[in-house]
C-alpha cells in the first residue's frame, strides 16, 4: 500500500511539474544585439518545442516505459543541447557563465534519466525526471523575453 502511495505521489509530482512549465517567466535581454536576438529567437523556439514534450516524458516515466523513455530522449529531445549552445553563444557575456552551468546541468540530468531507463531503475528515473523538468524551467528563465515576441 505504501509503495502504491509513493508511486501515486511521484506521478502527481511529475504532472504538476510538467504543467507548471507551460508558462515560464523570462528575463529581459540586457545588451543582446539584434542579430544575436534573431538567432536566440530561432533556437528558443526549438528549445520550447522540446520542452513541450515534458508531459509526455512524465507519462512514460510514470508508466515505467523504459524503451520509449529512451527513444524520446534520443529522438525528439536530443537536439536540446545544441539549441542551448547556440543560445548561450549569443547571450550577453555577463549571462553566459550561468547559462552554460544550467545547460550542463540539464544535459547531465537527461543523461542520468537515460541511464536510469537503461538500467530500469524506477526510483532513479523519477528523481532524474524531476531534475530534467527543473533544468528546463531554469534554462527557460535565462532566455530573454524578447525571444518570444
Amino acid at each position: 500500500m505504501l509503495k502504491a502511495l509513493r508511486r501515486l505521489a511521484a506521478f502527481c509530482l511529475c504532472i504538476t511539474i510538467g504543467l507548471g512549465l507551460v508558462s515560464p517567466s523570462h528575463v529581459q535581454a540586457a545588451g543582446v544585439k539584434a542579430e544575436d536576438l534573431s538567432v536566440i529567437k530561432r533556437q528558443a523556439s526549438a528549445f520550447e518545442a522540446t520542452k513541450s514534450r515534458l508531459p509526455e516524458l512524465a507519462r512514460l516515466v510514470s508508466a515505467k516505459d523504459w524503451t520509449f523513455t529512451r527513444n524520446l530522449i534520443h529522438g525528439p529531445m536530443q537536439e536540446v543541447g545544441r539549441e542551448m549552445l547556440y543560445i548561450n553563444q549569443r547571450l550577453d557575456k555577463s549571462d553566459r557563465k550561468k547559462a552554460d552551468k544550467v545547460a550542463r546541468s540539464l544535459k547531465e540530468a537527461m543523461a542520468d534519466l537515460d541511464e536510469a531507463a537503461r538500467l530500469q531503475d524506477f526510483s532513479r528515473m523519477q528523481k532524474s525526471y524531476s531534475a530534467v523538468a527543473a533544468g528546463f524551467d531554469a534554462y527557460s528563465d535565462l532566455i530573454p523575453a524578447e525571444a518570444f515576441s
